[in-house]
């Protein structure tokens, strides 16, 4: 995406940031000034690099392929293990909340057997 080349913070994009921006710009109902705010780009950049483009300065690599690969991120696993041992003892706590219930109702049963007798 960008580049920090200084300190005084100028931002290098690479060739292929700038293209994508400019290809989301071309899209029918997309406003430049709309994009430039979602990316933090000022809206001169986003035209400077359509200009760019329409005069040939610059352009898409057609050669290098991009391949997308889907694979679960290692916390999602985790994540995985964590709702697993959570809905265990959910369970878990269930089953106890329930005895401590007929528990409760037995001791009120017998507590009403000793006052009545």
């Amino acid at each position: 995406m960008a580049k920090i080349k200084s300190e005084s913070r100028v931002l290098e994009y690479s060739k292929d940031f700038k293209i994508m921006v400019v290809n989301l710009s071309n899209l029918e109902g997309v406003q430049i000034k709309r994009i430039s705010e979602c990316i933090g780009l000022h809206p001169l950049m986003v035209s400077r690099w359509r200009k760019e483009v329409r005069d040939g300065k610059l352009v898409a690599d057609d050669s290098r392929r991009v391949q997308m690969t889907l694979k679960a991120p290692s916390n999602l696993k985790k994540t995985g293990d964590k709702t697993a041992q959570l809905e265990k003892e959910i369970k878990r706590l269930k089953k106890e909340n329930d005895l401590l219930k007929k528990w409760q109702g037995y001791l009120a049963e017998t507590k009403q057997k000793d006052s009545g007798s």
